[in-house]
């Protein structure tokens, strides 16, 4: 299975020389922990401070507020991408609900990126490309469950995906969040029907 991304060239560029492609990660990852913990207006001097670079620098990388939100939520999307790609030898249910669990703690956490960004264009092609790619992340191991016969075939990862992020937009602890998703992925599992 080959992991899904957003489009490359609709997406915030990445640099190629070492020092640069390491502030760079730098950067998106103290964004990350700081738009985590302050919402999408947290200080872009605490990021730069977070990630051991001055101010300039990631303006060099990052020249608005914007940018900066959609690489966060861009390197997010691949993660999930990523890590569907790396279920594949589980077994076709243990993929899809494990893989599930990690979608609903990413849509519970970036509800503020996606707010940041939306904010200025609900429309954006980020959001685009990277509903395209969780969702072809999403239906490949969907369909592989259905094809083992684990999952309800009548359903489709626009059902699921729903599903998921109703759940993770319940107002409540990660653990009951987590017995919730438990509760739908059990009516999500095929049953033949009694004889």
């Amino acid at each position: 299975m080959t992991p899904a991304t957003p489009d490359a060239a609709k997406l915030p560029h990445r640099p190629k020389r070492a020092d640069a492609r390491r502030n760079y990660e730098a950067l998106v990852a103290a964004a990350r922990d700081a738009f985590a913990e302050d919402g999408a207006d947290a200080s872009l001097e605490d990021v730069a401070r977070r990630a051991q670079v001055g101010i300039g620098t990631l303006y060099r990388h990052f020249p608005t507020r914007q940018h900066l939100l959609e690489a966060v939520y861009v390197d997010e999307v691949e993660a999930m991408c990523r890590s569907a790609a790396d279920l594949e030898d589980l077994p076709p249910w243990d993929a899809l609900a494990d893989w599930l669990h990690q979608f609903v703690r990413y849509a519970a956490t970036k509800r503020a990126l996606f707010e940041g960004i939306a904010a200025v264009d609900r429309d954006a092609e980020v959001f685009r490309a990277s509903r395209e790619a969780i969702t072809t992340a999403g239906q490949t191991l969907l369909q592989r469950a259905q094809a083992a016969g684990d999952v309800r075939p009548d359903t489709s990862f626009a059902d699921v995906g729903r599903m998921v992020a109703g759940i993770a937009a319940i107002p409540a602890g990660p653990e009951q969040i987590e017995r919730i998703l438990d509760v739908a992925l059990d009516g999500l599992r095929y049953r033949s029907p009694a004889a």
